[in-house]
Parts: structure tokens; sequence; C-alpha cells
């Protein structure tokens, strides 16, 4: 996989460089200057400071997943409804989460870390004092937010004791409920039900 790095903070990339490096990810790079030699990356990991216009145009097949290096949530909403982002991922994740976060990115998924997910779930009022987004249980608001983070119906029954089909019934509900067809298009509904 072909990654490059595009953060603001340079110790930031370098370090992350030579972690991908040292766990063999051959292929990255970090952006120095807009210059990276006819690099074409298959997932551009970058920030709030670094993200615009002309990285995008510059990386239009790339995935995009954006570090959260701790900006106010607010930007990061901004920024998620002004790029075509695949995934967000906080600076405090373990380097298997990321490893799963690029993959996950690169095949086209979507990406949101847990942190980010309860944030907007709890911070940003999309969850009521109650606990409920529109009828959603409690049940539900947890298999959400393990949707959001990419895992799998199998991944969240093992994590819930839940058998598979389970799953299944209460991601059918929640789709139902969203008036979701997929299960991006319930992470986007997520986001956007501020």
């Amino acid at each position: 996989m072909r990654i490059l790095i595009h953060i603001g903070n340079t110790l930031m990339c370098e370090a992350i460089k030579q972690l991908l490096t040292k766990n063999g990810y051959g292929d990255v790079a970090v952006h120095e200057q807009g210059n990276t030699n006819g690099f074409e990356p298959e997932v551009v990991l970058t920030d709030i400071s670094t993200i615009n216009e002309k990285l995008m145009a510059g990386y239009p097949n790339a995935k995009i997943l954006l570090m959260d290096t701790g900006v106010d949530k607010e930007k990061i909403i901004t920024t998620l409804l002004s790029y075509k982002i695949h995934g967000i991922l906080s600076c405090d994740t373990e380097f298997p989460l990321l490893k799963k976060a690029l993959l996950v990115v690169s095949q086209g998924q979507i990406w949101i870390d847990n942190s980010t997910v309860k944030t907007f779930l709890h911070e940003s009022g999309i969850v009521s004092k109650a606990g409920k987004i529109n009828g959603i249980t409690s049940r539900e608001k947890e298999i959400i937010e393990y949707v959001c983070q990419g895992y799998t119906n199998k991944e969240i029954a093992n994590k819930l004791t839940l058998s598979e089909h389970t799953v299944k019934a209460h991601l059918n509900r929640i789709f139902k409920k969203f008036n979701a067809t997929s299960r991006s298009k319930l992470i986007t509904l997520v986001m956007n039900s501020k």
C-alpha cells in the first residue's frame, strides 16, 4: 500500500513514517513542500492544517484519512462536509488500529475511530440527555458505534456477546429508523444528524 503522510507537524510526519516503515509498510512518503516526485498514494494521511482543495486535486484517486490532532470537533465536522474524507483517526490511536484503519480506508470503506464517534454522538448533541437518537436504544447505539469503527457484523456480535443474526436484526431496525440503505449511508446520517 502506498501511503503519503501530509500532516502539519514535521516531527509527527517523520515519526509516523518510521513507525509504518518499521512495521512492513515499504512504500511510505512524506509530503515536502508540494514535492513528492510523482508518488501516487493509495491513502493520504492528513490533518486539518494541511487538507485543502490543492491536496484533493493533486491526488484524486487517493483515499483520505484525516488525523484528528485535537482540534475543535466543529472544525472536524465542517471538514467532513467540505471534503471527500474516507476516515477519521484520533492521534492517540494505537498502532494495530492504525493498521486496520489504513486497510479499511484503502479498500474504499469508511473508518471513524471510537473516540470520534463518541464525541459526535454525545458531545455534539446527537444523543439527547436521555441517551436516545430518535428512539434508538442503548444496544442500537453501541452497534452504531461499532459500525462507525468499521467492524463487521461478526466482530460486533463477538464484542457484544450476541449472535450474528441478532446484530443483523438490530442493524435492520437501525437502517429503518435512519432510512439508510447501507453502512456508509448510516455513518453519514449519524454524522450529519446534528
